[in-house]
């Protein structure tokens, strides 16, 4: 049976650390120690030791494959840490290996029961994928991935930056509406979601879903 997967897809705005969802995905490097960008984001909201010796117990992650730890301090109960290639010319494996960091990550949250769970870009910083062709891969094997699979409810992407954010949303509808590539100027599908924060009655805060300006 083939199910529908894109009402289970999400597109966000904001900071993957603020995040609660059964498991968050980091773009790891193989030795899995922590770095710049989402790594050293992740590691320091998680608790940079505790979250430093749960990964050296890992053995290290190849490039492609996937590894979990618990969330520590992160509102996510887990994460799940994964390899992107290094870009070099969309020849050498790289489409291949990104897919399978997708892939690799949703087959451990099922594994582990999770039902929740959001990527980064992965890839598209330092690692120097294209970010057009990137997030397409991601689209494209997420959507595959629970087309076969009512495991897991939710996957989140999460954007840091509005710009990203905008990009993703044109890529994402092209992807839906079975288009070979992506389109400019395409309105925001009803997936999109923005995050916000609200105060609340206590003088803290939450992270708050809307989409199209109303609750998600």
């Amino acid at each position: 049976m083939v199910v529908d997967p894109w009402n289970r897809i999400l597109l966000a705005q904001g900071d993957i650390t603020h995040l609660k969802v059964d498991a968050i995905v980091n773009a790891a490097n193989e030795r899995l120690a922590g770095g710049g960008g989402v790594d050293g984001a992740i590691h320091r909201a998680a608790g940079a030791e505790a979250m430093h010796a749960a990964c050296a117990k890992l053995g290290g992650c190849r490039t492609g494959d996937a590894k979990i730890t618990p969330g520590f301090e992160l509102p996510a109960k887990f994460v799940i840490h994964t390899v992107g290639p290094v870009y070099a010319d969309g020849r050498s494996g790289e489409p291949e290996l990104l897919a399978s960091c997708y892939r690799r990550s949703l087959e451990l949250a099922v594994n582990h029961g999770l039902t929740t769970i959001a990527f980064p870009a992965i890839s598209t910083g330092v690692y120097g994928y294209p970010f057009e062709a990137a997030t397409e891969i991601a689209l494209r094997t997420v959507a595959a991935f629970l087309s076969a699979s009512t495991a897991v409810e939710q996957v989140i992407f999460i954007f840091f930056r509005n710009a990203d954010f905008d990009r993703a949303n044109a890529i994402h509808n092209a992807v839906r509406m079975g288009h070979d590539s992506p389109l400019k100027n395409v309105p925001q599908p009803p997936s999109a979601v923005v995050i916000r924060e609200e105060s609340d009655d206590r003088g803290g805060s939450e992270r708050v879903f809307q989409r199209n300006g109303k609750p998600a």
